[in-house]
């Protein structure tokens, strides 16, 4: 349930698990088994104790997941960025042209969410990375437990992979309450987006120490300023490292590679 943006929502849930060990989700009305001898007005409401109280039990056991993910990665040396942006800023190209230009210089694997299709996985293939593909259905948001379950597809024993580059839903709200394992949030905004995106959802970009600027090709078409949203990302993260690139003409690429190999070595 993410109370931010309502996906997944419904009445307050309660958790267990039946005999095949698969938990089960279901509402419980919680009536009182009492009466009062005296007319008066009392609204007995917990509705919003017990929504808070599950929110923070799944929080909670996200986080510790999400440990165990980062522990299973960094026992195999293997680093981890998290790519998140609103949908349509341009993460899948600038995945596939990072591929193409890692190949055989850094070997990856790739964990796509989606809420539905495998179409970007699919766009990934043969590139030289080992792909995986997660659909969310419903949430709007990758989870820790998603991400463990799929590790040993991505990094069977022995594999050469060294870093593993998961590709978030698009959605700038709920993907940065979620901790992955990751060692890096990397936050992508196209130039086709508002200039103060970074001041309106100031979690994600407080949380990113990198930040890329997409779509660059598109600015002379555009009435949009650079030097306005960089001052946009450097007032919610002052020491946030910014790239400018185009995955569509190469410009800004090579900057952006040599990080990624000098951040994984």
């Amino acid at each position: 349930m993410c109370q931010d943006c309502g996906c997944d929502s419904g009445p307050p849930l309660h958790s267990h698990p039946h005999a095949h060990g698969t938990p089960h989700d279901h509402p419980h009305d919680h009536g009182h088994d009492h009466t009062h001898d005296h007319t008066h007005d009392h609204t007995h409401d917990h509705t919003h104790e017990r929504t808070i109280l599950l929110e923070t039990r799944v929080m909670a056991k996200n986080a510790a997941l999400a440990e165990q993910n980062r522990q299973w990665l960094a026992a195999r040396r293997i680093r981890a960025i998290n790519l998140i942006s609103s949908p349509g800023a341009g993460k899948t190209l600038l995945l596939e042209r990072t591929l193409e230009l890692l190949r055989d210089r850094l070997p990856c694997a790739v964990l796509v969410g989606d809420v539905q299709t495998d179409h970007d996985a699919r766009r990934l293939q043969g590139k030289g990375a080992r792909v995986c593909q997660i659909e969310t259905r419903t949430s709007c948001h990758l989870d820790a437990r998603q991400v463990g379950q799929r590790l040993p597809e991505l990094f069977p024993v022995g594999g050469p992979e060294r870093l593993l580059i998961i590709e978030n839903v698009g959605n700038l709200v709920c993907p940065a309450a979620f901790d992955l394992g990751e060692d890096l949030k990397i936050a992508l905004l196209s130039v086709t987006e508002g200039e103060d995106k970074p001041v309106k959802y100031p979690t994600l970009f407080h949380q990113a120490p990198v930040v890329v600027i997409t779509k660059v090709d598109l600015m002379p078409h555009l009435d949009w300023k650079m030097e306005r949203c960089r001052a946009a990302i450097l007032q919610v993260r002052p020491d946030a490292r910014i790239f400018e690139l185009s995955a569509t003409t190469g410009v800004g690429m090579t900057a952006w590679i040599e990080f990624l190999e000098q951040w994984v070595a």
